[in-house]
């Protein structure tokens, strides 16, 4: 059983589908880039029909599998006739099924259609596990960037986790929308306003229930929690979050201890007043490199050089990273600021790059520093046409230090113009978005 495990490249996605009282399933290797690979494991296979309680496990030995779950669904037909009311959402229509119960196995889970609308009932009625809504989440953005599910499929899919108030959860849910607006920009331009407002309303029940002062003797996830939702708000553009954030950021300016703006609610304020300062106006950012000039506290410098690249204006996003090449920011720092560059400033940072390749290379050298330029700036950018002038660009600037992350980046911006490409097929998107963008 362990060989395959230990001594092939990868892991297994299973697609599954149900016929009747018959689950089917086929195994695969799965790749982001999704190029078909054959591959085939031994699976421990778990499963549950409507409830925890109705479980089944065998191993998946061969490509294909099937498994009779007549057992479980009559088990389901004799409690509701016992009990109808109690066990309406059994009916044989709506049973859903959840494969690799709660995440036991490194594998992923590609549902047919019908199982997947079941499951996201399932999930909007709060039927499962922590674990098991992180992993359908989690299954569902890989195989929508392996293009293995359409663009369509995964915001419906989001849209179940609206009421979701777990830390992991929602914080995840954060890093999907982050993937899907990178991919939009390109994918689908006109209908990004919308998509954010899709995804501002998706964090507005947990936004409203966690405000935005501290509770005394609350969870600490939950503090982490506010910190996360109220910083994707401001990185959304959601406005009444920008405005609050700037009216909380002037008062830190004037009282460094008000408990107006705690420790995790403070990079939203960062944030928001980095996408509100475009133009010929300097004047928040100013403010906020002035902040950090004079903060002694570690946590909160690293904090705000997180932030000081997200600028919706190009221009800004340039001064921040001309910063790294001054000595206004330790050596060790540096990640912090290139790993908080904004979508709008993607395109101005890789042409920052090559323009300055050179002085990074004196300032920085050949050590794990320079890893960190590559790593976070090259794979910014989504097309293949990009990815070609980078190879061709460090084809003769080639330094063995860089030589795996440059090529794991570019692999990077390979995998999203596959995915954009695929989600410009779909023309019935632009709809469902705006659709999507109206509920509250």
């Amino acid at each position: 059983m362990m060989n395959a495990w230990t001594k092939s490249t990868g892991y297994p996605v299973i697609h599954v589908q149900l016929t009747d009282n018959i689950l089917e399933f086929k195994q695969s290797r799965f790749l982001l880039s999704g190029v078909q690979v054959d591959g085939q494991w031994i699976v421990p296979i778990t499963l549950c029909v409507g409830s925890y309680e109705r479980q089944k496990k065998f191993l998946l030995e061969s490509r294909d599998g099937r498994v009779d779950i007549s057992e479980l669904v009559h088990y389901i037909g004799d409690d509701v006739n016992s009990n109808e009311k109690k066990h309406e959402e059994d009916s044989k229509e709506n049973l859903w099924i959840k494969v690799n119960v709660d995440q036991s196995g490194f594998y992923r889970v590609n549902y047919e259609d019908k199982l997947a609308i079941r499951l996201r009932k399932a999930l909007q009625n709060n039927y499962l596990l922590p674990t098991d809504k992180f992993g359908i989440l989690d299954d569902g953005n890989a195989l929508c960037q392996a293009c293995e599910q359409s663009l369509s499929s995964l915001l419906m899919l989001v849209d179940a986790y609206r009421k979701e108030l777990d830390y992991v959860i929602v914080s995840r849910l954060i890093e999907v929308c982050y993937d899907v607006l990178n991919i939009a920009i390109d994918a689908i331009p006109g209908s990004v306003n919308e998509l954010k407002q899709y995804f501002i309303n998706l964090l507005m029940y947990s936004a409203e229930r966690l405000g935005w002062d501290s509770i005394s003797g609350e969870d600490h996830s939950n503090s982490l929690l506010r910190g996360e939702v109220i910083k994707a708000l401001a990185t959304f553009d959601h406005d009444k979050t920008q405005q609050e954030a700037l009216r909380r950021f002037q008062i830190l300016l004037n009282d460094r201890n008000t408990s107006l703006l705690s420790a995790n609610t403070r990079k939203a304020a960062y944030v928001a007043v980095m996408r509100s300062t475009a133009g010929e106006s300097r004047t928040a950012f100013k403010s906020l490199w002035s902040f950090y000039k004079s903060n002694d506290v570690l946590q909160e410098r690293d904090d705000i050089l997180r932030c000081i690249a997200s600028s919706t204006d190009p221009n800004v996003v340039l001064e921040a990273l001309n910063l790294l090449l001054s000595d206004e920011i330790p050596d060790q720092d540096i990640i912090y600021v290139l790993g908080g560059i904004s979508l709008e400033g993607s395109g101005i940072a890789v042409r920052w790059l090559k323009d300055n390749w050179e002085r990074i290379l004196v300032k920085y050298g050949a050590g794990l520093l320079l890893t960190n330029f590559i790593s976070q700036i090259v794979p910014l950018v989504n097309s293949n046409e990009e990815a070609d002038e980078i190879e061709a660009f460090f084809g003769s600037r080639m330094n063995p230090s860089i030589s795996l992350n440059l090529n794991l980046s570019i692999e990077k911006i390979r995998i999203k113009a596959r995915w954009i490409e695929s989600v410009k097929q779909d023309h019935s998107l632009p709809d469902l978005i705006k659709q999507l963008s109206l509920r509250k």
